[in-house]
């Protein structure tokens, strides 16, 4: 389900930035006074102003609310798993049996076989 989400949520995200770059701007009108509008009668007298912007609008509200839900399944997946994510040093280092500078001298395990070099 979650990955669901993700994938629509991604489709959503490419097609708003999409759209948006398909609406004209407000100086794109002025033009079209000027003979240059002809080739927007098939959406009707407004262009495809109308028709653009309510469908970003309805892209955004999906946006907005994939959005949210993908937060919501977030914070459900922190409360399930506190240990998830990244473990303290500390943590690894004890579970490696490391020695931490927090550790006492007496409690270093000093019997491991050390490596002499040779000199020669």
């Amino acid at each position: 389900m979650h990955v669901a989400i993700l994938l629509i949520h991604v489709v959503l995200a490419i097609a708003l930035v999409v759209l948006i770059l398909l609406q004209q701007g407000k100086g794109a009108e002025a033009g079209a006074a000027f003979g240059g509008g002809a080739s927007q009668t098939v959406f009707g007298s407004r262009g495809t102003g109308g028709f653009l912007s309510r469908t970003t609008a309805v892209l955004a509200a999906a946006f907005f609310a994939t959005s949210l839900t993908l937060a919501y399944f977030a914070t459900q997946a922190g409360q399930a798993a506190p240990e998830a994510g990244i473990p303290d040093a500390r943590l690894i280092e004890q579970q490696r049996g490391v020695p931490t500078l927090d550790d006492d001298a007496r409690d270093v395990d000093n019997t491991a076989p050390v490596l002499e070099e040779n000199g020669g």
